[in-house]
């Protein structure tokens, strides 16, 4: 099947649906959404409120989005539903609790209140708790009959409003009333701990650039960031963002990382540094070489993975959407049973009482609890990783770092600084010192590779690359060139046996660069790499966490890759591996775990992309790791700290940890209220509780994710 055409049929549209409060209608907007004809795919973040949906054909997409709108309103009313326009901070999702709904609820509870203290005759007495009922619960009852038209019937306005009415026909008034405002009063501070969540995807949004001051001669133009070309100059003052990626060319400053990294001290940066969109300029006159569209730069691509995280569901999220869609309508049935079969089998059996049984089960029986904390609780997670700098691409990969039992990484850039040091040139035979550097560096000049950097910063002088001809890069290997009329080939020792040129058999510690001259072995060039400063403290406290396998393969020699696994404490080594190989490698060990365990691997350079992709979870290391490495992966390093992957593991756990908190506390509390309230045991009291108040109190338990800022001390060692 040719992709290609695939990728250029297929459309996708994200909707906006401003007022979404009820996560049970979010799911069921979700499943009717994805049955669409010529959907492909459709998945609803009630906590961001954006409908993505995946569209088969291009042409139909009008159609489709038509479709899920009159679909959305139709399943809750009142909602706005638009297009989300690409690149644009959200800020309208914010939706203030209304002062008009407050007053209602205020003036509803004060005359409920004289209702039940002021002595009057029974007819005035119901008149005030109608009255009263009206007030607070007036709005669900509309909404109940408008959704039982709509053909939508068992959701939490339906149950609460047969629940009421049913306990006004039991001559239970207080009961009703009351049962309906703390309902009320629950659903509000339920929509409050809401849209705090929402707002911290405000904080992260807030990272986006609005304008870009662009250098147009000696003038300075006010535009979008979008409408800047790359190799274009700007100018960024102190306090201002940068809104682009690129190179300083000219002034220096400190720069505050953190809204990319996480990183609380600031950076000094100055002539020749790159920076990154979304930094804040907070001393200093900056000029600015523009090296990447916006589309492409740090700051659009962190928004657009925060933005879409939340449509990769972890399992644990879409077993309660699924389970929930079955669980209400068989405790509707099962609440059925209770009033009807008791009364009709047994003579003995009053049926007001087995209905308000039947009642107090039905007001249990709302899964909100779990519809909204489950997701709320991964979307805490995803930010609370976002902040610290750690991008996670969805709930699914998170749920799965809390499962890693084995982690592979990659050497150099990735456990090692990735800057080499030219620390010794070893001539052979007739070629000296000098010139073979200069070789070196001429055939090296187009290699990015950060060996191929070195070279050439060791040699030091202007590179004349018209010198050079037939240039060949290996990957993984190394390079060939004809350099001034002479056939030069530089890199690992099997280049050059392929070559037909033997190499002495010599132990060299470090990275070795091979050399070979019109044919004939010349030397080598031994070069350095630094340990990153947090790299054995992240091996130390991955084994803390009880991570039981790691593992280092690296296209190095073996003797630079032993010398660094003895330095971090990796007993597992594999060496002198090419890209494929490192996928071979990888498979094996995945082929050795339980179908629970995962396996990440860790890399940074373009040659990890393939590794990256085939790992349960592919991390990359993204401040200034290659983009197809950040683009293959599903966990971004933003800080290209390897400690960062500890932080990330932490904040799994506890995110797993909350979720199954929540499960526990919804499904404990209503199964107990649940049996008690068919045994004749709980009262509409305890039955709100079960509903309304364990929904509140897992959705504050969700948020103390966002709220943790704070993970256990790291490792000194």
């Amino acid at each position: 099947m040719n992709k290609g055409l695939l990728a250029k049929q297929h459309a996708q549209k994200v909707l906006l649906l401003q007022g979404l409060s009820c996560a049970n209608c979010a799911a069921k907007i979700e499943e009717k959404v994805r049955n669409l004809d010529g959907v492909r795919a459709a998945t609803l973040d009630f906590v961001a409120q954006r409908l993505t949906i995946e569209v088969e054909n291009q042409e139909e997409t009008d159609r489709i989005v038509t479709e899920a709108a009159r679909i959305a309103q139709q399943i809750e009313a009142g909602l706005e539903v638009r297009e989300e326009e690409k690149g644009l901070p959200e800020e309208q999702l914010l939706t203030a609790v209304k002062k008009g709904e407050l007053l209602r609820l205020g003036i509803g509870a004060l005359v409920y209140l004289l209702a039940l203290v002021l002595k009057m005759p029974t007819g005035l007495e119901l008149l005030l708790f109608l009255l009263a009922y009206g007030l607070v619960g007036g709005e669900i009852v509309l909404k109940a009959m408008k959704n039982i038209g709509r053909g939508q019937v068992f959701d939490e306005n339906f149950l609460m409003t047969i629940a009421t009415l049913g306990a006004f026909a039991l001559r239970e008034y207080p009961e009703a009333v009351a049962v309906m405002l703390f309902y009320q009063v629950g659903e509000l501070l339920q929509d409050m701990a809401v849209q705090r969540s929402r707002r911290s995807i405000q904080a992260v949004l807030a990272i986006r650039p609005d304008s870009a001051n662009l250098l147009l001669g000696q003038e300075v133009k006010r535009v979008k960031p979008e409408e800047v070309p790359v190799g274009a100059f700007i100018l960024v003052k102190a306090g201002e963002k940068i809104p682009l990626d690129g190179r300083i060319v000219l002034g220096s400053s400190t720069v505050d990382t953190s809204a990319l990294t996480g990183e609380a001290l600031p950076r000094t940066v100055r002539e020749g540094d790159e920076v990154l969109a979304g930094f804040i300029n907070q001393n200093g006159l900056l000029t600015i070489e523009v090296t990447r569209a916006y589309e492409e730069s740090a700051v659009a691509r962190i928004l657009e993975l925060v933005q879409s995280a939340a449509t990769q569901k972890a399992p644990t999220e879409n077993f309660i959407t699924t389970f929930a869609r079955y669980y209400t309508p068989a405790v509707v049935l099962a609440a059925a049973a209770i009033a009807l079969i008791p009364p009709l089998t047994f003579s003995t059996a009053g049926f007001s009482l087995w209905l308000y049984r039947a009642l107090v089960f039905l007001v249990v029986s709302c899964p909100c609890a779990l519809v909204v904390s489950i997701p709320l609780g991964f979307f805490g997670g995803l930010g609370a990783a976002a902040r610290r700098g750690i991008l996670v691409k969805g709930g699914n990969y998170l749920e799965a770092l809390s499962k890693l039992e084995a982690v592979v990484f990659d050497k150099t850039g990735t456990l090692t600084q990735g800057v080499f040091q030219v620390v010794e040139v070893v001539p052979a035979g007739k070629w000296p010192r000098e010139e073979i550097l200069a070789y070196a560096a001429l055939a090296e000049s187009f290699s990015n590779h950060p060996l191929a950097r070195s070279v050439l910063a060791a040699w030091g002088q202007p590179v004349e690359q018209v010198l050079v001809s037939e240039y060949e890069e290996i990957s993984g290997q190394g390079v060939k060139a004809v350099v001034q009329g002479t056939r030069v080939i530089a890199g690992k020792r099997q280049l050059l046996e392929t070559e037909g040129i033997a190499v002495p058999v010599t132990e060299v510690e470090g990275t070795v660069i091979w050399l070979a001259l019109a044919g004939e072995y010349a030397g080598y060039i031994r070069l350095a790499d630094q340990l990153k400063p947090d790299a054995k403290q992240a091996i130390n406290s991955l084994r803390q966490l009880g991570i039981r396998r790691l593992v280092m393969l690296t296209g190095d020699s073996q003797a630079a890759a032993r010398q660094v696994a003895e330095q971090l404490g990796i007993t597992e080594v594999k060496a002198e591996l090419l890209p494929q190989d490192k996928v071979v490698w990888l498979e094996k060990i995945e082929q050795e775990k339980t179908a629970q365990e995962k396996v990440a691997f860790v890399g940074d350079g373009i040659n990890d992309a393939p590794v990256l992709a085939r790992a349960d979870i592919g991390i990359a290391m993204g401040g200034l790791g290659a983009d197809a490495a950040i683009e293959a992966a599903d966990v971004v390093l933003m800080r290209d700290e390897p400690v960062q992957l500890v932080e990330a593991v932490q904040i799994a756990r506890r995110t797993k940890q909350i979720v199954w908190q929540n499960i526990a506390l919804a499904f404990g509390v209503k199964g107990m209220v649940l049996l008690l309230g068919a045994g004749g045991l709980a009262t509409m009291w305890e039955a709100v509780f079960a509903d309304v108040g364990v929904a509140l109190l897992a959705v504050l338990n969700a948020l103390r994710i966002l709220q943790s800022q704070r993970l256990p001390d790291r490792d000194p060692c």
